[in-house]
């Protein structure tokens, strides 16, 4: 069974020049990177997803990270406004890629959004802002989202890029978090770990959530845990504050 579609951009020739903020700038090997892609996308069709290209932005260093640029909840695609201006331009072609018939809205200026900030959990949506997203962005989040019955938390961050680069959540709801880079008071108990890539994980179906080779020790306790870790390699990407969250967006079937 096909669970839905996956969306994903392949790694631009620019790729190494994307930009960094709260890391270091080191080395990365594109070549590299797209074959690290290219096992990332086997691991979603994989788990039953169709995996489908979005449009090439090869002037957008950033575009293989392309979970910013959209927020999919049940019949409703949101598309973003970055709060970096250079990432804008990679807006278009991902509306352009939207798949099924849902409606179609977006947040527009003053506010920005980035999807990397944006958490779902069942009915409840995290939103973190202070950094690329903006107050602005998070109220009309917040408009959109409670048409669709949820309800939307801002959560303040503290020297990450996104919400999900300190806490994401397994497929039971658990939030595996780096408790000192968020407000934790925002939220509900969390699960804290020792590896940074390891409050980084997406549930893909049944009981099997992807996770970083880079997190051992938490891909063991999510084993632990009762679920199935399905580990990749993106060391070239996490040289670039991505994770395995951003490389795509997730669109579950209309039932």
């Amino acid at each position: 069974m096909v669970r839905g579609v996956a969306l994903v951009r392949a790694p631009g020739p620019r790729l190494a020049d994307g930009i960094v903020t709260h890391i270091s700038r080191t080395s990365v090997d594109v070549a590299v990177a797209r074959r690290q892609h290219d096992g990332y996308r086997a691991a979603l069709a994989g788990a039953g997803w169709d995996v489908r290209d979005v449009g090439p932005a090869d002037d957008c260093p950033d575009a293989v990270f392309v979970e910013d640029t959209l927020v999919v909840c049940d019949d409703l695609a949101v598309v973003t406004r970055p709060g970096a201006p250079e990432r804008r331009a990679e807006v278009a072609s991902v509306r352009a890629a939207i798949p099924g018939s849902r409606e179609v809205v977006e947040i527009t200026a003053p506010g920005t959004l980035d999807g990397g900030d944006v958490l779902q959990v069942g009915t409840t949506v995290y939103v973190g802002v202070g950094g690329r997203t903006n107050e602005a962005g998070f109220a009309q989040l917040r408009d959109h989202l409670a048409r669709r019955g949820r309800t939307v938390h801002a959560v303040g961050l503290r020297g990450v890029l996104h919400l999900k680069s300190a806490v994401t959540a397994l497929p039971d709801g658990t939030l595996l978090a780096l408790p000192d880079r968020l407000e934790v008071a925002a939220l509900p108990p969390v699960l804290p770990v020792e590896e940074e890539a390891g409050c980084h994980v997406v549930p893909v179906g049944d009981e099997r959530v992807l996770i970083a080779a880079s997190a051992p020790r938490t891909a063991d306790l999510v084993h632990r845990l009762g679920f199935a870790p399905v580990v990749v390699d993106i060391g070239e990407f996490e040289k670039l504050e991505g994770c395995v969250t951003c490389l795509t967006v997730l669109v579950p079937r209309i039932v």
